[in-house]
C-alpha cells in the first residue's frame, strides 16, 4: 500500500508518517521503480503501536525504547518496567499539581462575594493583586 492508505488504515496523518520514519521508529519501507514508499502490514502494526504508545504520553525516546524491547523478545522487561515506573511517577506528579491548581481556583472562587457588581470583584481583585506582586494567586 502506498502512504495515503496506510494513513487512512491507521488515523495517522502523511506528516506524521514521514516524520516516523525520519526519527526511525518505522521500518523503512520498500521502493518502487518510480521511487513510491511501499508499506505492508508490518507497517500498520508498528504505527498501531506507536499510536497507541503516544496516546499513553510516551515521548518519542520512550517509543524507541519500547520498540527495541518489542523487537528483541528475548531481553528483559526491567528497562520497559523502569520506563513505566518514570512515566506513574511523572502522572503521580502532575496529578498532584493539577490539585493544586484546582485548589487555588476553588480559593479564587470564593472570593467574589458580589457576582453582579464586578468593580468589588474579589476574584480580579485577587488576580490584579498578585500579577502587580508577582506572587501565586491565594
Amino acid at each position: 500500500m502506498q502512504i495515503g492508505e496506510l494513513a487512512r488504515s491507521t488515523g495517522v496523518k502523511i506528516e506524521t508518517i514521514r516524520y516516523y520514519e525520519r526519527e526511525h521508529l518505522l521500518s523503512v519501507p520498500q521502493r518502487t521503480d518510480g521511487n513510491y514508499r511501499l508499506y505492508s502490514p508490518r507497517h500498520v502494526e508498528e504505527l498501531r503501536f506507536i499510536r497507541y504508545c503516544r496516546s499513553l504520553d510516551m515521548g518519542l525516546e520512550e517509543v524507541r525504547i519500547l520498540i527495541r524491547a518489542l523487537d528483541t523478545p528475548s531481553g528483559s522487561c526491567l528497562t520497559v518496567n523502569g520506563l513505566l515506573d518514570e512515566k506513574i511517577a511523572e502522572v503521580d506528579a502532575r496529578v498532584n499539581d493539577l490539585h493544586k491548581l484546582q485548589d487555588q481556583l476553588r480559593k479564587l472562587r470564593g472570593l467574589c462575594r458580589q457576582p453582579d457588581q464586578w468593580e468589588i470583584c474579589g476574584i480580579l481583585a485577587e488576580l490584579n493583586r498578585c500579577a502587580e506582586s508577582r506572587k501565586p494567586v491565594v
